[in-house]
């Protein structure tokens, strides 16, 4: 039982990062929809926010194999 809840919970932190990265680029798209001149200023922090979403389910991962 003990591994089957580390997977349950690895499942939801996955199910969190997929709608954090969902939010960060519909965020992103309405952004540069109503200021197309924004996009240099908008993408590093979209990619940011998307590379912060991913580590935390790279380190769900880690946890759920290593706990």
């Amino acid at each position: 039982m003990e591994g089957t809840l580390n997977m349950l919970g690895m499942g939801i932190a996955g199910l969190g990062a997929a709608i954090a990265i969902g939010m960060i680029f519909a965020a992103y798209i309405n952004g540069v929809a109503r200021q197309p001149e924004a996009q240099r200023v908008l993408q590093p922090i979209a990619i940011l926010g998307f590379a912060l979403a991913e580590a935390v389910f790279v380190l769900a991962i880690v946890f759920a194999f290593v706990l």
